[in-house]
């Protein structure tokens, strides 16, 4: 007997009718000890509702301008887009909120530039 190709087999499947077909999966399942399923995508897998993350908004807080406080005046005016008697007003003020519901990754980078100047800074 001449050995069938995949493409041989497969033509022969396409000619059989659905009957017949279910006759052939049944035939294979007991010749091999197998069972054939259906793949299926199934329900989707149950929400546990939104995995925490952390927050999506935090504040930043200017806990005291430490060292240098000029610089830190500087830093506030470049974050917060005040002018520099504000900025001052602001730093004066510690602790203070420097800006509110920001991300946490635009906290970090302002966070980093305030530590540079010499503040101790914290995110809420």
């Amino acid at each position: 007997m001449a050995k069938l190709t995949v493409t041989d087999i497969i033509a022969a499947l396409k000619e059989m009718t659905v009957l017949e077909l279910n006759d052939l999966v049944k035939a294979v399942e007991e010749e091999f000890g197998v069972t054939a399923a259906v793949a299926t995508a199934g329900p989707a897998p149950e929400d546990d509702g939104p995995v925490d993350k952390g927050p999506s908004e935090v504040t930043l807080v200017l806990k005291h301008w430490g060292q240098s406080k000029v610089a830190v005046i500087k830093a506030v005016q470049a974050i917060t887009g005040l002018g520099l008697m504000d900025a001052k007003k602001l730093v004066d003020g510690a602790p203070v909120n420097i800006k509110e519901k920001i991300s946490p990754v635009e906290a970090e980078e302002h966070k980093k530039a305030l530590v540079e100047a010499g503040a101790d800074v914290e995110i809420k």
